[in-house]
């Protein structure tokens, strides 16, 4: 069976999700509001770093793949990088 292409982010959001559901346990336990907050920040940083690899990944592997194809492609990728550029 071939590996998921996606593989690695989906293990940096899996340690997200991990994360997440950790803070929910915290804020029904009542802890300080600076340990959630930081806890909050390290998962936004995970979804963020994971939307990055995608981005790059994409244009690394789909875009590449589209300019190869030739010339009449061209515009259709370029409009296609402009689009994919938008989440970074």
């Amino acid at each position: 069976m071939p590996l998921n292409p996606h593989t690695k982010i989906l293990n940096r959001l899996q340690r997200a999700h991990g994360h997440l559901k950790s803070i929910i346990a915290m804020i029904e336990d009542g802890r300080e509001c600076l340990d959630i907050a930081q806890q909050l920040q390290a998962v936004e940083t995970a979804i963020g770093n994971a939307k990055k690899a995608l981005v790059h990944e994409h244009i690394e592997h789909c875009l590449e793949h589209s300019v190869r194809q030739g010339p009449e492609s061209a515009q259709a990728t370029i409009q296609e990088f402009k689009e994919i550029t938008k989440y970074l």
